[in-house]
């Protein structure tokens, strides 16, 4: 793994960074933060120049994520009470957004109407999809991960994320095989997605006991390979999972100095050439994993 320069290098935020994405089919990348501008970058490594930014009036941008074709950006807002965090259906058609006391509400961008709603017991702390977007694991506050079928708006499964006492986040691998969960104590659970679905006592594959602070942020890298994992409330606080052999990365953080600082967004390219993150300094450190040959 190689250190690039910052991924927004031209355009560093004035403020905290919130979010970090890599377009679908395009070799940019985006952020957002609490400055209340959206940039996009042209990310080859080297340089990566502005390709554009625009602020946006009192919005201190909260979350920002592309529509699946990358030809939309959705973004929501510190200011806005009810509905902070969404996430964007596999299929690419909706939003699920989540709401207070325990709601999810499936929201067509088409003609952007709730189309149904969902609720579980207690606050949703995050949301994660099958691969082909049929259902949809909830992860709340108290530990449990409820399954809901989107086609019928049904719980069709729920399990308790083991030795889970307040649970902070969840994310799927796209391949269909990992689910997992993250919590207050650091403890990032890794669950075979079959066995969640089949089972309301799952055991974990592997408990990931590298981070101390709450995990707020898990992604997956497109080839289901690697798991990222983040905790917001401590400095250099990011580890990585090679998953085959269910091992962290020894060599990663890279360097012996600060880079990351708190990280609370983690995104790979579209096919696992990049790593980037958004910190609260303003910066998007950016990483080549040399392994993977293209973008």
């Amino acid at each position: 793994m190689k250190k690039c320069l910052h991924g927004n290098a031209a355009r560093p935020s004035a403020d905290a960074l919130t979010s970090v994405q890599f377009h679908p089919n395009a070799q940019v990348l985006m952020t957002a933060g609490l400055d209340q501008s959206l940039s996009l970058f042209q990310v080859d490594g080297k340089s990566n120049p502005q390709i554009q930014s625009i602020r946006l009036e009192k919005f201190p941008v909260h979350r920002a994520a592309f529509s699946r074709d990358g030809e939309t950006v959705i973004a929501t807002s510190l200011n806005e009470a009810r509905v902070k965090e969404f996430s964007v259906c596999p299929e690419g058609g909706a939003l699920l957004l989540s709401g207070t006391r325990g709601y999810l509400h499936l929201l067509t961008l088409k003609t952007r109407e709730v189309v149904s709603s969902m609720k579980i017991n207690g606050e949703v702390v995050g949301v994660a999809f099958s691969p082909d977007g049929s259902k949809v694991f909830a992860n709340s506050e108290e530990g449990e991960v409820y399954v809901w079928d989107l086609r019928s708006s049904r719980c069709v499964s729920r399990f308790s994320d083991e030795g889970c006492v307040t649970g902070t986040s969840i994310a799927a691998s796209r391949d269909g095989r990992y689910l997992a969960c993250g919590s207050q104590s650091g403890v990032v659970n890794v669950y075979s997605q079959e066995a969640c679905l089949r089972s309301d006592k799952p055991r974990p594959l592997k408990a990931v006991m590298n981070l101390l602070t709450p995990v707020t942020a898990l992604t997956f890298n497109p080839s289901s390979e690697i798991l990222a994992m983040a905790s917001r409330s401590e400095d250099e606080a990011v580890r990585m999972l090679h998953l085959p052999s269910l091992s962290v990365f020894s060599n990663f953080p890279v360097s012996k100095r600060k880079i990351v600082y708190r990280a609370s967004s983690l995104d790979f390219s579209p096919h696992s050439g990049f790593f980037s993150l958004a910190n609260n300094k303003g910066h998007a450190p950016l990483f080549r994993l040399l392994h993977y040959k293209d973008f």
